[in-house]
């Protein structure tokens, strides 16, 4: 099975350079195409992520109030979730079907043949950066340098954009971005160029999203959330004191 699947994206990665004369560019309209089919599991994914975000005072308050009856909680979180029309694990599942995808992928470009190449900017995109540097000097070899710099870049994009919270929060988000852009530049620099330029495409699809789809599905919800509060009716916690028993009068 697994083997028919990078089959049959190898089929279509050669038909289309049939198409467009060039694997690397065959490789970029591979990308888009597979985004574009993926685009309502991520449309999923951001409205499950922001309703779950925007229920996390809630849940903390749930949690707080009932630490000590589960069962209760349970109930409690799932009544909540029910209301909101969220599911814990919603975020996760597109995630997780994407991921044979782009195993795949990966398998096809890193066994691409010895002249695959990207018009005359990348003439090998069977060969790392680390490999071409060695075999042509920085000089040559500097399209697949700036290539493995702009996906760690087109990592780090997305992030910034998606900062919220407290200062505290956003400036861990930076630290956190900045160390992932150096990995990913770290991971690409032995990868072949052309898994390079799939995951620079994808990366760039991903900042595209972030501008155009998330940040606009991330405000109707919350624009929707505050319209709830302000129509909710005020709900008073009123807590009864038992009423305590006379004594008796002795006869």
């Amino acid at each position: 099975m697994w083997d028919w699947f990078i089959n049959f994206l190898t089929f279509i990665l050669t038909e289309l350079t049939d198409f467009c004369g060039d694997w690397g560019l065959a490789i970029i309209l591979m990308t888009f195409v597979i985004r574009l089919l993926l685009t309502p599991l991520s449309v999923k994914q951001i409205k499950s992520t922001t309703r779950m975000s925007l229920m996390q005072p809630k849940i903390q308050e749930i949690q707080e109030r009932y630490a000590n009856d589960q069962a209760r909680q349970a109930q409690e979180m799932q009544k909540i979730y029910s209301e909101s029309n969220a599911n814990p694990i919603g975020g996760c599942l597109p995630m997780l079907i994407q991921m044979p995808v782009f195993f795949a992928l990966f398998t096809v470009l890193k066994n691409l043949p010895a002249d695959a190449c990207f018009y005359n900017i990348l003439p090998q995109l069977s060969v790392s950066a680390n490999d071409r540097i060695a075999a042509v000097g920085i000089a040559a070899g500097l399209p697949y340098v700036i290539t493995d710099v702009l996906f760690g870049i087109l990592t780090l994009i997305p992030m910034l954009l998606n900062q919220t919270g407290t200062a505290d929060q956003r400036k861990q988000t930076m630290m956190m971005g900045g160390f992932m852009a150096i990995l990913m530049v770290w991971v690409g620099w032995n990868l072949p160029v052309g898994v390079n330029v799939y995951y620079v495409t994808s990366a760039a699809w991903g900042v595209f999203q972030q501008l155009f789809i998330t940040t606009r599905i991330r405000n109707k919800l919350l624009a929707e959330e505050e319209e709830r509060r302000a129509n909710a009716p005020i709900q008073v916690d009123v807590v009864r004191k038992e009423k305590k028993q006379r004594p008796h009068k002795k006869a």
